[in-house]
């Protein structure tokens, strides 16, 4: 029985397909830092020099959020339901350890296990950039580690010089508060079950960026769905059309962090622009088409008989998949090497 009512049923795969079918939904996301969280490499903050809009020719930096750095708290967040729920165990399946390759984490986000096997994954999610600069978007941070007195003098501890203070002192650049990563994730010839999957991993995932911190706070703002037989716009596009729109209107303050109503109206109206520029077919839920739709899909995962139901519906789903396609191949190489 489907679960959703406000679009057609059509628009998915009755069944996960081996081959790729040229079905395609994108998922139109706004993530939005609510503290200092940090995406960075070998210390640093990531960021890439661009254009600054494709209308706007002058060159910026921008922060920049790692494809990795997306898709893999949102799978790890898909993964922690389905154990909840006792559809995968620790022992069976561990993420980057041992892949038990018959569960909706790894028949839809994929995995390698070098001879034993592996699975694409049906779910796109490339770079994310920031909409205002480098400069503005980040600030540094001294970092101490304090004794338990709370101070950063010694009263001795381990053999130090009572009076002595520590060296324990570092920098670190975090990311601001209120800083907008447009990102579009793609999901592949989705199922219904996996297209409610993947979207309930965008709703609930809330921390992004480097796990050995406290911080990383992130919010994500959901504008829409486009179903289509192939890809859309890159989010650097995307991004710099918003910045584009946001110049125009004169609404990109230099100081003070973006109006979210500004950067939403501004994200619409340029994906709405950009679409009609694609010569692929699509059926777009923006804006007011996407409300109900939302609307919908919350009240599904807000409750336990709906969230169970859809992962349980997922989980039989890849079984299915697995018996076919995974578990056949290997019985197969099995008896070519005996």
């Amino acid at each position: 029985m489907p679960f959703l009512k406000t679009i057609d049923t059509n628009l998915f795969h009755s069944e996960i397909p081996y081959k790729p079918m040229g079905k395609y939904v994108h998922f139109l996301t706004l993530r939005i830092t609510e503290s200092y969280p940090l995406f960075q490499t070998d210390g640093e903050l990531n960021k890439a020099r661009v254009r600054a809009g494709i209308q706007e020719k002058n060159t910026m930096s921008r922060l920049s959020m790692f494809k990795r750095k997306q898709s893999t708290p949102e799978r790890l967040v898909g993964r922690e339901l389905l154990r909840n729920y006792g559809l995968i165990t620790a022992d069976e399946c561990e993420y980057n350890v041992s892949f038990a390759m018959d569960n909706p984490d790894c028949i839809i986000y994929g995995f390698a296990i070098g001879d034993s096997g592996s699975e694409k994954s049906k779910v796109v999610v490339d770079t994310a950039f920031s909409i205002t600069p480098f400069d503005e978007s980040h600030e540094t941070f001294t970092l101490n580690a304090p004794f338990e007195n709370g101070t950063m003098t010694s009263k001795g501890e381990k053999g130090s010089k009572p009076g002595e203070v520590t060296s324990r002192i570092n920098q670190q650049d975090h990311i601001r508060p209120q800083v907008f990563f447009p990102s579009i994730v793609t999901l592949k010839d989705p199922t219904e079950s996996s297209f409610l999957y993947v979207f309930n991993n965008i709703l609930r995932t809330r921390h992004y960026g480097a796990q050995t911190t406290r911080t990383g706070r992130v919010r994500n703002e959901l504008l829409g769905v486009i179903f289509a037989d192939g890809e859309i716009t890159s989010n650097l596009r995307w991004t710099q059309a918003i910045y584009d729109q946001m110049k125009a209107k004169n609404t990109l303050p230099t100081l003070d962090p973006l109006d979210e109503e500004d950067v939403i109206d501004a994200a619409t109206t340029a994906i709405e622009q950009l679409m009609t520029q694609e010569f692929i077919v699509h059926t777009d839920y923006i804006s007011g088409d996407f409300q109900p739709l939302l609307n919908e899909v919350k009240t599904l995962v807000g409750n336990e008989a709906g969230m169970k139901a859809i992962l349980q519906q997922a989980d039989a789903e890849a079984k299915e998949y697995a018996q076919k396609h995974i578990s056949s191949k290997k019985k197969a190489k099995a008896k070519s090497t005996n």
